[in-house]
């Protein structure tokens, strides 16, 4: 099929649909989306599914170019196509390009980070997410736009989601832009009426447009690995080793047969993907290379593009790059390892890492329709079926796990703080986006009502985390446009610094030799432009021990950017630092950074298991740092003052100067009263009056006080624990001043300070109501043992059985409310029986107690009839 321009076009080359799309299955629902586009659809927008290999990302872009009309004048109305990664977009731009017959950066071009093939004439644009949004902060209007396409809506990812709720508006006030949603695996319907305002039974839905599977006959093999796939420590490398002796078997099977084919290798990170190829090397023959987000971008294209005649075969090993939106041309063999890299918050410790973790089943089957794409194909999972089955079925969606502080500025810039008022695919978490949103305030790039202020489009401006541009701008300051926007690129650049050493990395990538140095000098020249264009809002004040380009200026950049990493060694705890945020991180083992008192920390993340230093985070990348520049970095985190404490049975107090959690100087001092008067209070909060100690008189008078309230209630006081303490000042007060002022626990009882709580007149009847004796029929006193404040229990009496002969009736407490517990005992004091009926108990129990007693105790009387035996407590009167 060929469309041709509307009749009000220019003249101007239409794409030719049918060269374009011959062999693509999706050539064949080409017609359906375009007479639907063209009959004027009342929401103007449309959601494209279709499984991968199909040929949506090669068909629709042109589609939409021949149907869109020209906004006037000679250029057509641009084509925004969304690729979630910059190879994608090369490679989608590429390739169309080759199509079309045309030259790249011609009609079709790319922009992403640091590239770009595009031009005035350029008709179909491949950008990343995060170049689309900038624009539309800088332009909400998108002029010159006649369509946007979102690819690979299913991915999740947090760019793509906001640009979702933000052209859903964009489309309020420009009902010419198309607006097309495309994807592998999709809720269709959900993500349609996202991306309307007005409601489906009011005409607003967007069109739905389904593809048949393009997969060719695909064999599943299950090849699980004998031990684990993860430990403590993370991925395994026995299962690595597993995993490239599965590929390079199945691959020299496949070649043994006369199938000249390709093998695409999924492993979850460019750690592993370095390992996985290290080991083919030299065990299969056939070329291995790299694909991973590290990757210089010559060596990324050349993995994604097909190989000429006469080449080898080749293995390509890969993170989930290669998942969903790029096919690797050959490729008839997939390994799945089954694992995939996704992002973790850990708000407790204020990290964000990326954990090792199973993949979804959409994500494990869209590996494996990689095999399968353009023939009969086979995947080898390196894992049991039911690993598979028990994976998620599809990906976390990145808003939901990942650190929110970009976001809620490019929410904040948009006019919908939080996202408030915004058609998102989900919400963002409430917690996450307050905390992000309250970084935003510490930076000065929102005001009161959550809007972005200048500085904080400023700050939008700059591709990196908002924390960083802040940096950017105020280290300029203090060391220097290029020196602050190198350190700011090298961290906003996400490349792993070995050993996290990032000052050799920022080395590596000045003299050219890292594979990144490349995209890093592009995004340092844009930054600098920046910073040099921008009025810092700190004035340039030198920092003692910090010039521009000395070895302290990276990591006094860093720690502008994250005050709250800055980290100090803990003394004798080999290479383990405390960071200003409270978390204890360790440095990776052998790291040239060993040693340095004090970092800047750009990346901490928690260890898979524990790190080297056996702290279950991670320094994933730092800079030295001076005591002076760590001070001056973080100045407004830094603390003087007296800290008391209750401890050891007296209050003591330190005078210390903090930089967050870390101790610069702690010097004891005397508490003030205040001072002490607080730390008795805390230690109090904390473990109760126990702190001070009950000895025995003021436990039992408690136990006393505790049973009266409990029966018959006021005015006699409540004597638990949270009572007494929310009354401190009524019956203690006297004392508590005494241990503020430095009296030992020791000198303090709670005894006579608990009689302070007894009622007048009540306290008269204390000892008649509940005496702290019994007398026994013996004549002896008896100690009451009363319950636990706190406990429902009875009052008990242990006494030796001789003493109570003849007592037919059981005492009673509290004005006959509460039946005493007799526990009476043998000669020897051990239990014999426990009874509150004493009359029943001589009626019964009692003889054949006596039978087994009687002859063990021969010295002690144990009468036939104990209702008139003399009570006694001493043994038989000799004969």
């Amino acid at each position: 099929m060929t469309s041709t321009p509307a009749a009000n076009q220019p003249a101007h080359r239409p794409f030719d649909l049918e060269a374009i799309g011959a062999g693509l299955v999706f050539a064949g629902s080409l017609g359906t989306l375009a007479d639907l586009l063209r009959a004027g659809a009342p929401s103007g927008a449309a959601v494209v599914e279709a499984p991968p290999g199909t040929g949506k990302t090669t068909l629709v872009p042109p589609l939409l170019a021949n149907l869109v009309p020209h906004g006037g004048g000679s250029r057509p109305q641009r084509i925004v196509v969304t690729q979630p990664r910059r190879v994608a977009a090369r490679s989608a731009a590429r390739r169309l390009a080759e199509l079309d017959g045309s030259k790249l950066g011609g009609r079709v071009g790319y922009t992403v980070r640091g590239d770009s093939q595009a031009g005035p004439g350029t008709w179909i644009e491949f950008v990343t997410p995060g170049i689309l949004l900038r624009r539309l902060l800088a332009d909400p209007g998108l002029e010159g736009t006649g369509a946007v396409v979102l690819d690979e809506v299913h991915e999740r990812g947090l760019e793509t989601d906001l640009l979702l709720g933000m052209l859903a508006e964009v489309r309020q006030l420009r009902g010419d832009l198309t607006l097309v949603a495309m994807s592998a695996t999709l809720d269709a319907p959900r993500f349609a009426a996202l991306l309307v305002d007005t409601p489906p039974d009011a005409g607003g839905a967007a069109l739905v447009v389904g593809c048949p599977s393009a997969l060719y006959p695909l064999d599943v093999q299950w090849m699980p690995a004998p031990g684990q796939r993860l430990d403590a420590r993370g991925v395994t490398q026995s299962f690595l080793d597993h995993v490239a002796d599965t590929a390079a078997a199945a691959h020299a099977a496949a070649l043994a047969a006369g199938e000249d084919i390709d093998a695409l290798v999924f492993v979850p990170g460019a750690r592993e993907v370095s390992r996985v190829a290290a080991r083919l090397r030299g065990r299969v023959g056939a070329e291995v290379l790299e694909l991973h987000g590290q990757a210089d971008p010559r060596a990324q294209d050349r993995a994604v593009s097909g190989r000429g005649p006469g080449d080898p075969a080749r293995i390509i090993v890969s993170t989930a790059l290669a998942e969903s939106s790029l096919t690797v041309p050959g490729v008839r063999l997939v390994v799945d390892s089954g694992l995939s890299r996704e992002p973790r918050r850990d708000a407790g410790r204020g990290m964000t890492g990326l954990v090792t973790v199973s993949c979804s089943r959409a994500s494990a089957d869209q590996r494996a329709g990689r095999a399968a794409r353009q023939g009969p194909g086979r995947v080898v999972r390196c894992y049991d079926q039911r690993s598979y089955g028990a994976a998620p079925a599809h990906q976390t969606p990145e808003i939901a796990v990942a650190d929110l502080t970009a976001a809620a500025l490019v929410l904040a810039c948009w006019g919908s703080p939080g996202g408030a008022g915004l058609a998102l695919p989900d919400a963002p978490p409430r917690a996450a986006m307050d905390e992000a949103v309250d970084v935003l305030r510490e930076l000065g790039a929102v005001g009161p009502a959550g809007l972005a202020t200048d500085l904080g489009k400023t700050l939008a401006r700059v591709p990196a985390d908002p924390r960083l541009a802040r940096a950017l701008l105020d280290g300029a300051a203090a060391v220097g446009h290029r020196t602050a926007a190198e350190a700011v690129a090298v961290v906003a650049g996400g490349q792993r610094a070995p050993g996290a050493d990032l000052p050799g990395l920022l080395h590596a990538l000045r003299s050219g030799r890292d594979p990144g140095s490349r995209r890093w000098a592009d995004d340092m020249r844009r930054m600098e432009a920046i910073a040099r264009s921008a009025e810092s809002r700190t004035a340039a004040t030198p920092v003692k021990g910090v010039a521009a380009g000395g070895p302290e200026a990276t990591g006094f950049v860093v720690a502008l950017a994250f005050p709250d990493r800055v980290a100090c060694r803990v003394p004798g705890a080999g290479e383990r630092y405390l960071l200003s945020s409270g978390t204890r991180a360790g440095l990776p083992a052998g790291s040239r950074l060993a040693g340095h008192e004090w970092l800047a920390v750009a990346e901490v993340s928690r260890a898979e298991g524990q790190d080297a230093a056996g702290t279950g985070a991670v320094i994933r990348s730092a800079a030295p740092l001076s005591a002076g520049a760590a001070e001056a970095a973080a100045r407004h985190l830094i603390s003087d003052t007296v800290e008391a404490q209750f401890g050891q049975g007296r209050v003591t107090a330190r005078r210390e100067r903090r930089l967050g959690a870390i101790v610069l100087t702690s010097t004891p001092v005397r508490p003030s009263a205040a001072e002490g008067r607080a730390a008795v209070a805390r230690a109090l909060g904390q473990t109760g009056l126990q702190t001070i100690g009950w000895s025995t008189a003021a436990d039992a008078l408690r136990r006393r006080l505790a049973l009266l309230r409990r029966e018959l209630g006021d005015p006699w006081p409540d004597v638990s624990e949270p009572a007494l303490l929310a009354r401190l000042d009524e019956w203690l007060a006297p004392e508590l001043e005494a241990l503020a002022g430095g009296a030992a626990t020791g000198s303090i009882g709670l005894a006579e300070p608990l009689r302070r709580l007894l009622p007048w007149p009540e306290a008269s009847r204390l000892g008649e109501l509940a005496p702290e004796t019994l007398a026994v029929p013996s004549g002896s006193r008896i100690r009451i043992d009363y319950p636990e404040a706190d406990d429902g229990g009875r009052p008990v009496v242990a006494v030796k059985l001789q003493e109570v002969f003849g007592w037919d009736r059981t005492p009673r407490l509290v004005d006959g409310r509460v039946p005493v517990l007799f526990h009476l005992l043998s000669p020897a004091r051990r239990p014999l029986a426990v009874t509150d009926d004493l009359a029943s108990f001589w009626s019964g129990p009692y003889a054949q107690v006596r039978a087994e007693m009687r002859g063990r105790y021969p010295k002690h009387p144990w009468p036939e009839d104990p209702w008139t035996a003399p009570a006694t407590a001493k043994v038989k009167s000799r004969m």
